[in-house]
């Protein structure tokens, strides 16, 4: 079973097409970096990838499921369940703690709420002393670290991040790609991240190049 598979893949908005892959197959438990340059549909594919935009035509397939094949609250569900996404906005909810924000990923899920689970992953990646923070309260570089370990709280089968080394100097982006690449490896996921980044290239064995549609 392959930990990803897309098939003639395009997306289009109105008349202008933004994404276009006509084959993309990730084995379960490989890394590989999307590389192109803004607007080459780096974001879109990742969207399409964790069933949060339906392609306009082809096929995805993740951890052998059709996503064609999931709708609504299903595919909530299975979203919550199979894919951990690191956006490179961030989308920590301000108002809550830290702890919170896992909290709530794990209730998105359909998952029991799992304190210890989520002191467990805030350990494993050197914030386990902010649980009771605000995001506000948090250096950039303890942020993304507290967005990683949202994304694997539940332990997904699939890790996407996008754009995560945006605005890091060459140390930071360093350790970003490090700690996604570390937390894959523990939880067995599939990674897949999307970048204009040429700098993370050598950390990945396997590239897809992303031009204009």
């Amino acid at each position: 079973m392959s930990g990803l598979k897309l098939a003639a893949v395009r997306h289009r908005y109105g008349t202008q097409t933004v994404l276009s892959v006509e084959r993309f197959e990730v084995a379960v438990g490989e890394h590989w970096l999307v590389l192109g340059a803004s607007g080459s549909g780096k974001t879109t594919l990742l969207h399409v990838i964790a069933g949060l935009l339906r392609p306009s035509e082809g096929e995805v397939e993740v951890a052998g499921q059709a996503l064609a094949a999931l709708s609504g609250a299903a595919l909530d569900r299975w979203r919550g369940r199979t894919v951990g996404i690191a956006l490179q906005a961030q989308h920590l909810i301000a108002h809550l703690s830290v702890r919170d924000n896992l909290r709530i990923a794990q209730y998105l899920a359909h998952a029991s709420q799992d304190d210890a689970r989520i002191a467990e992953t805030l350990d494993a990646l050197g914030v386990g002393d902010k649980a009771a923070r605000k995001p506000f309260e948090l250096s950039h570089g303890e942020r993304q670290r507290v967005t990683i370990a949202r994304a694997v709280v539940n332990r997904p089968r699939l890790l996407l991040a996008d754009e995560p080394t945006a605005n890091l100097d060459d140390d930071a982006t360093a350790r970003a790609v490090d700690l996604l690449t570390e937390q894959a490896k523990v939880h067995g996921a599939t990674l897949v991240v999307a970048t204009h980044d040429a700098r993370v290239k050598a950390k990945f064995a396997h590239t897809l190049r992303l031009g204009p549609p």
